[in-house]
């Protein structure tokens, strides 16, 4: 599934594919280079805001474990 998003900061518009209908995580525009926490349902726009790299930081970190798990160890 195709979902475009449009920048808050520059304002240009971007795109995203995804396989699940629901996403929760972060984007990164690829024009300006910020970062968001994106939230998309059946590829709408539920929600967008800022994120840090220490909070990208942190959701890549708790990805990782949940991955592990998954993984078996």
């Amino acid at each position: 599934m195709l979902t475009k998003i449009k920048c808050p900061k520059c304002n240009v518009e971007g795109t995203i594919s995804l396989i699940d209908a629901v996403y929760d995580g972060p984007y990164k525009c690829w024009k300006c280079r910020e970062l968001f926490r994106i939230r998309l349902e059946n590829g709408s726009l539920k929600e967008i805001e800022p994120l840090s790299a220490d909070e990208l930081a942190k959701f890549e970190q708790i990805q990782a474990m949940k991955n592990k798990f998954r993984k078996g160890g």
